[in-house]
């Protein structure tokens, strides 16, 4: 019983620090959503930065699991990284920018942890990507897969930085198509290239 109220409260303030941010909403907030007490939250959780973290923590889980289900399918590289790019730009456009803001600003310790964390997924899946590419005969047969990997995750993190890619000029969804269409370019074979320019018309049309 303790467990599935644990997870309900967990769910609940998943939705509302989303939705509302991670500073602004308090656990009396949850409480009043949830039409719980407070005591019972802190019987669950023993304070605030508990829970944000587990919801942290949910949320990465939550979008790893979906991105190790495309790895799992063996699509080839290519389109693989086509499915997750899909993916990605579904998960940006549900997200509230604020709410991540708050969590940067007031729970530092926490964010940095969880980007360690994604960061760390991330390279794990784009070298497994580009190894199979090379295997495949998709992928040049002379990268260095851990510089390569490395350079499309500073790429792929840096392009949501407003400072560089102001979003009235560089519409997110756009932008992220071109920035993939360059990594790709930048590392395929001419039997890669067939491949990927089939993908791009296909989006096209």
């Amino acid at each position: 019983m303790r467990r599935i109220m644990k997870t309900e409260i967990l769910e609940n303030a998943t939705q509302l620090f989303l939705n509302q941010g991670f500073k602004s909403v308090t656990m009396d907030d949850i409480a009043a959503h949830m039409g719980i007490s407070k005591k019972t939250i802190y019987a669950n959780y023993a304070h605030k930065t508990e829970l944000v973290e587990a919801v942290g923590h949910h949320l990465l889980t939550s979008v790893q699991c979906v991105v190790k289900d495309m790895v799992d399918e063996h699509m080839n590289p290519i389109e693989e990284l086509y499915e997750i790019k899909k993916y990605v730009i579904q998960h940006l456009q549900g997200e509230k920018t604020s709410s991540i803001q708050q969590m940067m600003k007031y729970y530092p310790k926490i964010f940095t942890k969880l980007r360690e964390s994604q960061n760390a997924f991330m390279r794990g899946c784009m070298e497994q990507n580009i190894a199979r590419g090379i295997e495949l005969g998709l992928f040049r047969n002379n990268l260095d897969i851990e510089f390569v990997s490395r350079m499309y995750q500073i790429g792929i993190t840096n392009i949501k930085d407003e400072t560089i890619f102001p979003s009235d000029k560089f519409p997110h969804i756009p932008l992220y198509e071109t920035y993939l269409e360059y990594h790709l370019r930048g590392i395929v074979t001419p039997e890669g290239r067939k491949i990927l320019n089939q993908i791009i018309h296909s989006n096209q049309d």
